[in-house]
């Protein structure tokens, strides 16, 4: 279920099963239907989606993107007894709210940045003088990617709030700015038992240098070398498995793939915040890495069979993939563009994950911000980097952009 990059490379992976029947997609997109059948549902109407999924006698429904998740999708289409791989609504609120993932951390002892509830104007701007300078401002809500200020300034926080609450009160979290390199690490939980599945590191701002406003992401390469194996273990026994340990206590058990945002500080992995979900780009780099049935293990998390199943494997190469977004993302952007050479770019052994994109009159066209994850393998990051850039010129998309430095800092690094 979903439309976006994410569930194209999802459906990419799946339609690969060996253990895969027939694959439906709902509401999918022109890149989704080369590889499932396309079905006209409203995925905000539950039981439209439960009555298909009962008539066709579907044997796992994967969700895709985190507002069905946190609307309760999963616990619908449970209730008829078909398995399903996505928290439901009430372990959906550790990306659904900021401030449910904030305070289950100072319960629970685990590393994260100090932070503030806040209600009002007022009383996120009492809260600044507790931060200095820098701080992060936070939306509680789902913000798909984009509701987050990083303010270096009091003045950049200050403007901020203001913004945050010009039509009325909201609730937000205020927190201190940590400091160190980003990774995003992925671990599938079936309630009860955990496996890492993968690791990447994202680049959310939309101008090359980590520059201008936050977006969903503009491009990501996996693995994150950055997450040793001993951070990853950290991260895992000090982060993770709590927030699972937690929600298992708690009598809502969290089904699916936790996907962990992470700084590593000098004093070790803190989290930033999690998503319930895949992310979008990452999912894409992971599915090109990802050597297994995904149907199989997909199905086994949800039928909490993890414990029974082989460890994830992937394939040594590194994966990147560069986002080409709509004029003006993420503002408004400009949809209606043209877009051909995804052949010609494929030709080049990269594979182009559709988000943003429709048909019309027959022609492939932008619908969307971020458009089009032109994804490719190499040894290392630099020919991973060159064969996804060498793709992305094969593309004819007039109307967009695209940033051509991820990956840059890794290369520098290593």
């Amino acid at each position: 279920m979903g439309s976006g990059g994410r569930e194209h490379a999802l459906a990419w992976k799946l339609a690969q099963s060996p253990t895969l029947d027939t694959l439906f997609a709902a509401p999918g997109n022109p890149g989704i239907a080369e590889h499932a059948t396309i079905a006209e549902l409203d995925v905000t109407d539950h039981r439209a989606v439960v009555d298909f999924v009962r008539r066709h006698r579907v044997g796992l429904v994967v969700i895709g993107p985190e507002a069905p998740l946190v609307d309760g999708l999963a616990d619908n289409i449970r209730s008829i007894g078909v398995p399903v791989f996505g928290p439901g609504r009430e372990a959906a609120k550790l990306e659904g709210s900021k401030g449910f993932t904030k305070d289950l951390c100072a319960r629970m002892g685990i590393p994260t940045a100090r932070y503030f509830r806040v209600t009002s104007k007022d009383g996120a701007l009492a809260c600044l003088d507790d931060f200095g300078e820098a701080c992060v401002i936070k939306a509680d809500g789902l913000a798909a990617g984009k509701g987050v200020v990083v303010a270096t300034t009091r003045a950049e926080a200050e403007a901020a709030i203001a913004d945050l609450y010009a039509h009325g009160p909201v609730e937000a979290v205020i927190e201190e700015m940590l400091e160190g390199p980003e990774a995003s690490l992925f671990v599938l939980s079936d309630g009860t038992t955990t496996a890492a599945f993968g690791s990447a590191q994202d680049h959310k701002r939309v101008g090359d240098g980590d520059t201008g406003p936050n977006t969903g992401g503009m491009g990501a390469y996996s693995p994150a070398a950055v997450l040793t194996p001993e951070l990853e273990e950290r991260a895992l026994g000090e982060i993770v498995r709590p927030t699972i340990d937690c929600l298992a206590a708690s009598g809502t058990p969290y089904v699916g793939v936790l996907y962990a945002g992470l700084m590593l500080t000098a004093d070790g992995p803190k989290l930033i915040e999690y998503n319930v979900r895949f992310g979008d780009p990452e999912c894409q780099v992971l599915m090109m890495r990802y050597t297994g049935d995904l149907a199989a293990l997909l199905l086994a998390v949800s039928e909490g069979r993890l414990a029974d199943v082989p460890a994830p494997e992937f394939s040594d190469d590194v994966a990147l993939t560069v986002v080409m977004a709509a004029e003006n993302y993420p503002g408004t952007p400009r949809t209606g563009g043209t877009i051909a050479g995804i052949d010609a770019a494929q030709a080049e052994g990269a594979v182009v994950f559709q988000a943003g994109t429709a048909l019309k009159d027959g022609q492939l066209v932008s619908a969307g911000g971020r458009v089009l994850a032109v994804t490719a393998t190499g040894t290392d990051v630099p020919a991973a980097q060159r064969a996804a850039y060498a793709a992305v010129e094969k593309v004819d998309f007039p109307t967009g952009f695209f940033r051509r430095d991820i990956g840059a800092k890794a290369v520098i690094d290593g």
